[in-house]
């Protein structure tokens, strides 16, 4: 076929020429066969229209598209290539064939006028357009693979857009999944978008949807927690362990399991209740209770030793809980909680040492069998989905704590999504110091770790910050996840010398200061990465991450794994959703609104509460009650809870922005959190706001004058200051909005 030159140059050819040095590969044979090596898994396939369409796949390797040719067989298919980018040899190849169609281009707005001609052109003969992505740089579990500037292009086109998602779960598996359910192709189309609805954000809307609905038919999402954390201990029994940082003790994972086993008997023994009570800190104990109650067959629950003695109570019921597994040295050091009766306590350092005999017994037999033989005689199931795995309960930040079931779907899912993301090795180590009530605690410093046999060290306070930092040079940890309150600890007390081995830091649980990553990462040259998360989602939905590294002579080009302000790109298997927060109509994803997401790590319900369950969950969606957008490059932008709104005389006033409004009025820094905005009830304008202060220096009328001067609008100036000995937070971090609105109302 000889190559027709349009005027525009745009030109519509057989897309390469040999010239560009590639092994041209000689027999369709050999192509065919390589179609076969993995099987093709398709959703939504009815969704492909009869008529013209532009396909958009977020990628397309040889044998993906040996499979969408075969998918279209019959069709006439029109290859769309961007002439600036490299190709794979093998695909190229494939595409220099003597009866290929295509239509090279170069997005730019010089050429879009003839782009959308040849477009529409191809269309009307009914043909199906399919856009080829050239080579890229991107991390693993990146979902978004092409250039923003690329999709900006391909979408303004005005053509009939289909999204598809194409996935090789075998990238993104965990080391515990069986090859064959893994070593296959994914093909998930998206609902077709219209000429008038062809445009960047519901394209990208759509094909996070497609990737939801193909990631949430895994197998591995079928299976049970307690299985896959088996199989994870039994394959790394000897090169990981829990490093207790407080007590120097060790606690390899083959010694891990046999513990547990013989623990989990002990529980059976206890309880007949579904659920189990935790009161431990992150430590050999802590772990070792969760990994026993799972075992056995129980749902654990970590209860916030922190917390007051009416929410813990109020947790205590809801839960159903008659036993509480702890040990004595925590039980002393707790004087002030309200410990339940003595008979309600499992004490570990009592119960543990008389069965040291069977342990080690066990230790020989959990060496000796094989996990299925294992699971067994314990009679774990390898099937759990959608059935309660753990039971968490909110921080109750801004209300009562609610509980929330977290199915083995959830946390297999998350544990997944999440590892996929940070890409660790078996050599790495994390250091954990969260709370085990906390959801970053329990899915990402204890189950994680366990099914993927990374070494982590314990730690009970993320506060000793003096501590930690020493555990983190003398161990050589490599991920530290911690809270912007956190991190400010670690810049008054660490040493850049103690950072040297972190390779990743990553912070959430509220937003992060920019002065507070800007020193951070002066101070210790790492790099501060925000993400997002909630216990609804087991946590993690979003993670900024380091991009991925160019290898040297390579022209294709580095997609962007962070940017500041945002919290970061949505991980594998997560969709979203903006919408007016008023009246829940749908908004452009580059439109602030509510957000709603979709996936296999969104929780099954809140425990015993269905009203407040079907408020936040729509046909699968949940409403994270987060406001905030997607950028062209798919990072989401946290821009305030709803909860941290005031609704003044009809307009919605956020707090935070407020707040960073009085900062620079009043010179303070973001080191410290020294003030805090709280909405109190007001006849006249619906609410007013309220500045909580611990600094006594700070007067009304300046700072009314300050920000008056600077054009804030009066309705965002507080009507008052109450003062304050310290803000009130939580364990975790976190801003107490609910104490600071007692504080602030007790004031009126």
């Amino acid at each position: 076929m000889n190559s027709v030159f349009l005027s525009s140059g745009v030109r519509r050819v057989r897309p390469f020429s040999r010239e560009k040095g590639f092994e041209f590969v000689q027999k369709d044979a050999t192509l065919a066969g390589m179609s076969q090596r993995n099987p093709l898994e398709l959703h939504g396939e009815a969704k492909i229209p009869s008529g013209g369409i532009l396909v958009i796949p977020n990628r397309l390797a040889f044998q993906d598209l040996l499979h969408v040719e075969k998918l279209l067989a019959g069709r006439k298919l029109v290859y769309l290539i961007d002439r600036r980018l490299d190709y794979d040899p093998l695909l190229q190849a494939h595409l220099e064939k003597e009866d290929t169609h295509g239509l090279e281009f170069t997005a730019d707005e010089n050429s879009l006028a003839i782009f959308k001609k040849e477009i529409h052109e191809a269309l009307a003969e009914g043909s199906v357009v399919i856009f080829i992505p050239g080579q890229a740089h991107t991390r693993p579990g990146q979902v978004l693979s092409i250039p923003s500037e690329i999709l900006k292009f391909l979408t303004s086109a005005g053509a009939p857009i289909l999204p598809l998602f194409v996935d090789h779960p075998e990238d993104t598996a965990l080391s515990t999944e069986r090859r064959e359910e893994i070593e296959r192709i994914v093909l998930s189309f998206g609902d077709p978008l219209q000429r008038e609805a062809a445009n960047l954000a519901n394209y990208t809307e759509n094909l996070l949807i497609a990737a939801e609905t193909a990631y949430a038919a895994r197998p591995i999402l079928k299976s049970h927690l307690a299985w896959e954390i088996l199989k994870g201990l039994k394959k790394n029994s000897r090169s990981a362990e829990i490093i207790d940082g407080n007590d120097g003790g060790r606690l390899r994972f083959d010694k891990l399991l046999a513990a547990a086993i013989v623990l989990s008997k002990v529980i059976r023994q206890e309880t007949q209740q579904k659920r189990v009570g935790i009161i431990l800190p992150p430590g050999k104990g802590g772990l070792l209770a969760n990994l026993a109650t799972l075992l056995a067959g129980k749902v654990p629950v970590n209860l916030n030793f922190t917390a007051g003695e009416k929410a813990i109570q109020s947790c205590i019921a809801q839960a159903g809980l008659d036993k509480f597994i702890t040990a004595d040295p925590f039980v002393r050091k707790m004087s002030s909680f309200t410990w339940p009766p003595n008979k309600q306590l499992v004490l570990l350092d009592r119960v543990l040492p008389p069965l040291k005999t069977r342990i080690g017994l066990w230790l020989v037999l959990s060496k000796i069998l094989s996990p299925s033989l294992l699971a067994s005689i314990l009679k774990v199931p390898k099937k759990g989905g959608a059935e309660e795995a753990v039971l968490l309960f909110t921080s109750g930040s801004s209300g009562d704590p609610k509980g929330v079931v977290l199915s083995h779907r959830n946390l297999l899912a998350n544990v997944n999504q999440f590892g996929s993301r940070i890409d660790l090795h078996s050599s790495d180590k994390i250091l954990g110091c969260l709370p085990l009530f906390h959801s970053f605690g329990c899915t990402v410093t204890m189950w994680y770790p366990m099914i993927e046999g990374v070494t982590v060290v314990t730690y009970p306070s993320p506060l000793e910050v003096a501590k930690l930092a020493e555990l983190i040079e003398e161990h050589s940890i490599n991920l530290l996840l911690a809270t912007p309150t956190f991190l400010r600890g670690y810049l008054r007390k660490a040493t850049k010398e103690q950072f040297a081995s972190l390779k990743l830091v990553i912070t959430g649980a509220e937003k992060l200061p920019k002065k507070v990553a800007e020193s951070f990462e002066e101070r210790f040259g790492k790099p501060v990465l925000e993400g997002y998360g909630l216990t609804e989602t087991s946590p993690v939905t979003n993670v900024n991450l380091p991009d991925a590294v160019k290898p040297a002579g390579s022209r294709g080009p580095v997609l962007p794994n962070h940017r500041f302000g945002s919290v970061g790109l949505f991980i594998p298997g997560v969709a979203v959703r903006i919408t007016d927060p008023d009246t829940n109509e749908p908004l452009p994803l580059h439109q602030s609104g509510m957000i709603w997401l979709r996936g296999s790590n969104i929780f099954e319900g809140y425990l015993g509460q269905p009203e407040k369950t079907a408020s936040v969950m729509k046909n699968g969606w949940f409403k994270t009650g987060d406001l905030g957008r997607v950028d062209e490059d798919g990072f989401l932008y946290i821009e305030g809870r709803l909860s941290r709104f005031s609704k003044i005389g009809g307009e919605m006033v956020p707090h935070e922005t407020v707040e960073d409004l009085i900062n620079k009025a009043i010179g303070h820094g973001d080191d410290v959190r020294h003030i805090a905005i709280v909405g109190v009830p007001d006849e006249a304008k619906g609410e007013a706001l309220v500045l909580l202060s611990s600094n006594p220096d700070i007067d009304l009328q300046a700072l009314r004058s300050k920000l008056t001067e600077e054009g804030i609008p009066a309705l965002w100036i507080p009507k008052k200051i109450v003062d304050v000995p310290e803000i009130p937070m939580l364990a975790s971090g976190k801003l107490d909005i609910k104490g600071c609105e007692t504080v602030a109302r007790a004031a009126e």
